[in-house]
């Protein structure tokens, strides 16, 4: 895609590449360690639109270039000069940064974290939005408002409580105290952490076994993990009857069928040590 009409540096703030079915976006500030500006914010979402329904994306990855995945929010670009102008520049500035991370958080194509290094803050939001975050061992994650003298907003707060233990998130937010890769899978902020140097072809490995689901299942599933945990225990059981009700009108009936033929008549397939053969599915 060419953004037209976009200007060049707002271009340049995001780098993407589509390789074999996955779709490998980075932030691309590294002399800034990706700190999300309202240029990067805008242009993020762009890409997220361009590579949403395209054939060839099966899956996507978020990383950041060079040595940090993001150190959250731009001080200078995205607070100090929207607070100068107000507080109609400050309001569309957060409108734009939720708004791709809401975007990435009920994203059609199953989406995968490759956090390579400082994630700080404001990163917690799409940290949050992405469904599977594995990180090197050597990534640093952390909550530094508090040593600035602030809350840890923009839904970084919400954040650190939703996936980590009580205690823990409120240690994480009120000590200021950074977490390494492995410590952030301890404490369930993250799914994995790996050697550096495996990092890329995990998350790879990962990708892999994501590209050979049903698409329509795997939205299915994911919507359905997230919306259940803000629900009863029978609000979600019905929920899920409707949601299965509703991807069966969206290929889960053809699917099932086809999965059910490889297993009981072809004996082609075992569901508890892989997928079915999706690209067979007619209808």
């Amino acid at each position: 895609m060419s953004f037209e009409n976009v200007p060049a540096d707002e271009v340049e703030t995001v780098a993407y590449t589509v390789e074999d079915g996955i779709a490998w976006v980075a932030y691309n500030r590294p002399d800034k360690r990706n700190c999300m500006s309202p240029r990067l914010n805008r242009q993020m979402m762009r890409v997220l639109d361009e590579l949403e329904f395209r054939d060839d994306v099966k899956v996507l990855v978020l990383t950041g270039n060079g040595a940090a995945f993001s150190a959250g929010m731009d001080l200078k670009e995205y607070f100090r000069e929207n607070e100068a102008k107000g507080i109609g520049a400050i309001r569309q500035s957060q409108r734009e940064a939720y708004g791709w991370w809401d975007r990435l958080r009920w994203y059609e194509k199953p989406t995968i974290g490759m956090i390579n290094g400082w994630a700080f803050g404001g990163a917690y939001g799409p940290l949050h939005a992405l469904d599977i975050v594995i990180a090197s061992d050597d990534a640093t994650f952390g909550l530094s408002e508090i040593n600035w003298g602030i809350l840890p907003g923009g839904g970084a707060s919400k954040v650190a409580q939703e996936l980590m233990p009580f205690r823990k998130a409120m240690y994480h937010a009120m000590m200021g105290e950074n977490l390494t890769g492995k410590e952030a899978e301890a404490q369930g902020l993250i799914t994995e952490s790996v050697p550096d140097a495996q990092l890329k072809a995990r998350v790879t490995e990962v990708a892999e076994v994501l590209k050979k689901k049903d698409p329509n299942a795997l939205r299915s599933t994911k919507w359905a993990m997230r919306r259940m945990s803000e629900m009863t225990f029978d609000n979600a059981m019905d929920y899920l009857i409707r949601a299965q009700e509703a991807l069966n009108g969206m290929g889960g009936a053809a699917a099932r069928k086809e999965a059910t033929k490889q297993f009981l008549d072809d004996k082609t397939f075992k569901p508890g040590l892989g997928a079915f053969d999706a690209t067979k599915v007619n209808g």
